[in-house]
Formats: structure tokens, C-alpha cells, sequence
């Protein structure tokens, strides 16, 4: 590989602020904040709006559509022509 051509690839922690959920990873993201671990070691910190702690479609919060309610509306508005 060429040097200084590709970024660093460290751990780094994601939190989510909303769910009160963070997890320890790999990436190349950077951060200005740190944080320390469980395990004792400090490592840079990156906040997240969304993780699968707070997102509706892995906590099952989300909202079924109606789809075939509107499939009905449609064919009663216009019918079978």
C-alpha cells in the first residue's frame, strides 16, 4: 500500500445521546472528544443521532402503514375502468 494515502483505522466508540447507548468499534472516523471505556483506556468519541438502540424499525416503536385501506380508497374513487 502507499504511504499516507489512507486514513487511520482505530477504535473509536459511537453513542447515542437519545437511547443512552454507546459501543466500541473500528473505524476512520475522528473525533475532538474522548471518552473512557470499561476498559479503562480513553478513546475518541463520536456522537450518532440514530443506532438500532433508538431506531423504531429494531425497537419495534414504528408505525404500520395502512397500505391496503388506500389500495380500497383508490379502487372505490376510481373503480375498475
Amino acid at each position: 500500500m502507499k504511504k499516507n494515502l489512507h486514513p487511520e483505522y482505530r477504535p473509536v466508540v459511537f453513542r447515542d445521546n437519545s437511547a443512552d447507548y454507546a459501543f466500541l468499534t473500528r473505524s476512520t472516523r475522528t473525533s475532538a472528544q474522548t471518552i473512557e471505556w470499561t476498559d479503562g483506556r480513553v478513546y475518541p468519541v463520536v456522537d450518532v443521532d440514530v443506532s438500532s438502540a433508538s431506531h423504531p424499525y429494531y425497537t419495534g416503536r414504528g408505525r404500520v402503514l395502512d397500505t391496503a385501506g388506500r389500495v380500497e380508497r383508490f379502487r372505490q374513487r376510481y373503480g375498475d375502468k
